[in-house]
């Protein structure tokens, strides 16, 4: 038996909730227009993954999160999520999907950078917001949940760095769910101009254990020519979080778009990373590492297409597998007609340490031209127990001798965030899943 995946929400909630907020006119009527379609839209359907029974529905939609004076005032384990010294005060703290703290260095705005959050965004600068919310990189009518996504939008961030600028130092967003019932609909645009350049870099914390709760995530990014983005995250949301995230980009001639995804939720999730290199010369690289434990269902779509030439794309993921949790992990490289000269390449690794525990890689190459180069590679297993052997007869606990193993075998992404600070906290993350 399917449950209901009809929000209890209707038109009269959804234009006071846009007048509360001072959105523009186009906003109201973007919101309202959503949630008539999200009405007879279909449910997405992730390939060989049920999610009909999954909780959609259950949440606290508006609900407020406590101002902070600084930074002193949050919990210790948000507050070491944030790198001082690295970000130079380039931060925006949400709380329950409210904005508390903000901050974004003088030299950045006399350059033009605007990093703020969405509500504020959508106040002083909806024309900009206008542009490119839900136009090109994503559809509101794509399915039933990016509708109510549009509906229900509650929190986010507007990064926009115009042309020539080129940030040296990360810029953070961390969004803390402290209420477990409260739902996150969260929207990011990340717009970099032409020849500019920006790193990028979010957390998403929550607690609550086996409290429902729904998280609905989309992330737009819009890359200029010759310009470039790192995308950074570490996803923490807590057992009860039902998880839909997209995360795309779109990438002109010679821009490139670098993610680093540590994806750790302790509950179901659905996620999809797709790129689109859009223009001639344009670059990829996706690394995505994930932990899978208890009951939990996982699925995980990582996406390159190549439309334009000498465009190249690389797809990395790795999984790990723990209890009877299950995962699918699909690799798709596109190669479209006429983008002569691409090169997409794929790995996908998927390491389960119990007999209950299921994973699934499929690589997908899916070729339309000829003058091109495209490969994959996909491994599904157990720990190796040469491996095991090894440590164990160096002295090593079968425990710590596998803890070891997984940390290794998901190094590869982690060390690529860009923040320090990140990087532990999903080491953190990583060890507290493993044990």
């Amino acid at each position: 038996m399917s449950v209901d995946t009809k929000i209890a929400f209707d038109q009269e909630y959804i234009k006071s909730y846009s007048e509360k907020r001072e959105e523009p006119k186009w906003m109201a009527s973007l919101r309202l227009k959503a949630l008539e379609k999200s009405e007879s839209l279909p449910m997405p359907k992730p390939d060989k993954t049920k999610i009909d029974k999954w909780n959609f529905t259950s949440f606290k939609h508006d609900v407020a999160g406590e101002a902070i004076s600084s930074l002193d005032d949050l919990p210790e384990d948000v507050r070491d999520l944030v790198a001082k010294d690295q970000q130079s005060g380039n931060l925006l703290v949400h709380r329950n999907s409210t904005p508390v703290f903000s901050q974004l260095s003088n030299e950045l705005k006399e350059q033009g950078v605007i990093f703020t959050d969405i509500q504020t965004a959508l106040k002083n600068h909806g024309d900009l917001v206008e542009k490119y919310f839900m136009k090109d990189v994503m559809k509101v009518d794509e399915n039933r949940l990016t509708a109510v996504h549009a509906a229900l939008l509650n929190s986010g961030t507007f990064l926009y760095v115009p042309r020539n600028v080129e940030v040296e130092v990360p810029i953070q967003a961390l969004y803390w769910q402290e209420d477990p019932e409260a739902g996150l609909f969260n929207h990011v645009i990340i717009v970099a101009e032409d020849n500019s350049s920006v790193t990028y870099v979010e957390n998403f914390l929550s607690y609550g254990h086996d409290v429902e709760s729904v998280a609905n995530i989309i992330a737009e990014v819009h890359v200029g020519q010759n310009a470039r983005v790192t995308f950074g995250s570490v996803d923490n949301l807590a057992k009860g979080v039902t998880t839909y995230v997209n995360r795309r980009a779109n990438v002109a001639r010679d821009g490139k778009v670098d993610w680093a995804l540590a994806q750790m939720n302790d509950g179901n999730t659905v996620s999809t990373n797709t790129t689109h290199l859009i223009g001639d010369g344009s670059y990829a690289d996706s690394k995505t590492v994930t932990i899978g434990r208890g009951s939990q269902s996982q699925n995980f779509t990582n996406q390159i297409f190549h439309h334009g030439q000498n465009s190249e794309g690389v797809l990395l993921v790795h999984g790990v597998q723990k209890d009877s949790a299950s995962a699918i992990f699909n690799g798709v490289t596109k190669i479209e007609h006429g983008a002569k000269k691409s090169n997409g390449e794929q790995t996908q690794r998927v390491l389960m340490m119990n007999e209950k525990a299921r994973g699934d890689a499929n690589p997908i190459l899916l070729i339309d031209e000829d003058d091109v180069m495209a490969g994959h590679a996909a491994s599904v297993g157990k720990v190796d127990p040469i491996q095991l052997y090894y440590l164990q007869s160096r002295g090593i606990s079968r425990h710590e001798a596998e803890r070891l193993i997984i940390h290794g075998f998901l190094a590869p992404v982690i060390n690529e965030l860009p923040i320090e600070g990140v990087r532990k906290r999903a080491v953190e993350v990583t060890e507290g899943k493993v044990n």
